[in-house]
């Protein structure tokens, strides 16, 4: 497993793996912390892996992550058509497509929270540490109806125009999800705040992870 180790003076993610069910779910749970990596690692190399995501959606997922690897040293989108809300019925077929990233052998790899009310997100992240369990895995948080959001136990801080900049790429990209309720700057902005809060960040924002499994190397 990946040590944080407080000898070197940047964490060594040269490969990442960023997994979300459905188009949206990576930018809400981890957007603003994919901006910050790309920006201070340039060498960085980014694999973005949406399972569900069709036709229109499919073509928002894609842009969107686009935007938001614009500046990574690489970054490969792969978007999958498996049905919203239908994942735990087709075991298989998901186990599957986890064992084909297993080629990525990425240092860090950020998927859904275990206690996500969502069954898709809970089967992503059973499969996520089923699949990679010699990793550095973080638990991304993605704000709904069902008040799932729990006790986080790692934080980002993000500067504010990190935090500006994914507000817009989410608004901008994602006009299907324009109608709801919920999706707007205030619920964005607002976890970001929250968590802020909770980090003291010296931007007032920040994102943040579950962290089941750490090793510190002293």
């Amino acid at each position: 497993m990946l040590a944080l180790s407080p000898r070197s003076g940047e964490p060594p993610f040269g490969r990442v793996l960023a997994i979300g069910c459905h188009a949206d779910d990576i930018e809400i749970g981890c957007g603003g912390t994919l901006l910050a990596l790309v920006r201070s690692r340039p060498d960085v190399a980014v694999t973005w892996v949406v399972l569900g995501a069709e036709g229109d959606r499919e073509a928002e997922a894609r842009a969107s992550a686009e935007a938001f690897l614009a500046q990574a040293g690489s970054a490969e989108v792969v978007v999958l058509g498996f049905k919203d809300a239908y994942m735990p019925y087709h075991g298989a077929e998901v186990k599957d497509a986890f064992e084909d990233l297993k080629r990525v052998d990425p240092h860090l790899v950020l998927t859904h929270t275990r206690t996500d009310l969502h069954q898709d997100h809970r089967l992503a992240c059973e499969l996520t540490w089923n699949t990679f369990r010699d990793h550095l895995i973080l638990e991304y948080e993605v704000p709904k109806w069902d008040a799932d959001l729990g006790r986080p136990g790692l934080y980002v801080p993000l500067e504010e125009e990190v935090a500006e900049q994914k507000l817009d790429l989410l608004l901008r990209h994602f006009p299907s999800q324009s109608g709801k309720h919920w999706y707007d700057t205030d619920t964005f902005r607002g976890l970001m705040r929250l968590r802020g809060l909770e980090c003291a960040a010296p931007s007032r924002y920040a994102e943040a992870f579950n962290a089941p499994k750490l090793v510190m190397a002293p």
